[in-house]
């Protein structure tokens, strides 16, 4: 895939997917009304939504940049992402929105954010567990269950793993 259809096909799979479950659903939720809340946890909750953002965008963009791809399943990736966050942990998007939903419950002060949080964490975990690994491990085999084997999940590793 080309470099641009891939950015292309990121930023719009970036507005729908990440956009709908961590945006619209807890704006439809909450309508983003703010409910009294010790004014430190709301400031945790911006430190949280920027750097779960920071994250979120980083790992799309490595999407483009080194597996010529899109995260989408109907575009995806040429190679196996493996770089930047995806070194310390294998789903730092999935991780990542999480941490946008949880970061609006600690904003808000809307509680109902964390148990649609736990209905979303469940929905990643089947999705990976069912239906990613499976495609990776059929697309790129031995290669993938190297990185597997030795990168987290959901819990990332302290140290970052190198392929060599």
């Amino acid at each position: 895939m080309q470099t641009k259809k891939a950015a292309l096909g990121s930023a719009a799979f970036f507005v729908i997917a990440p956009g709908g479950v961590a945006g619209l659903l807890p704006w439809l939720l909450t309508r983003w009304r703010f409910e009294p809340l010790w004014l430190p946890l709301r400031v945790a909750g911006v430190v949280v939504l920027a750097a779960a953002l920071a994250v979120l965008v980083s790992a799309f963009a490595r999407f483009v940049s080194e597996g010529f791809g899109t995260p989408a399943p109907v575009a995806p990736p040429d190679r196996l992402v493996v770089g930047g966050l995806y070194r310390y942990v294998r789903n730092p998007m999935y991780l990542a929105v999480l941490s946008l939903i949880l970061g609006q419950a600690l904003l808000f002060g809307q509680w109902i954010l964390l148990v649609y949080a736990a209905v979303v964490a469940l929905a990643f975990t089947a999705m990976v567990r069912w239906h990613e690994e499976p495609v990776l491990l059929r697309d790129f085999g031995a290669q993938y269950e190297r990185y597997r084997a030795a990168v987290p999940g959901w819990w990332p590793r302290l140290r970052p793993w190198s392929a060599d």
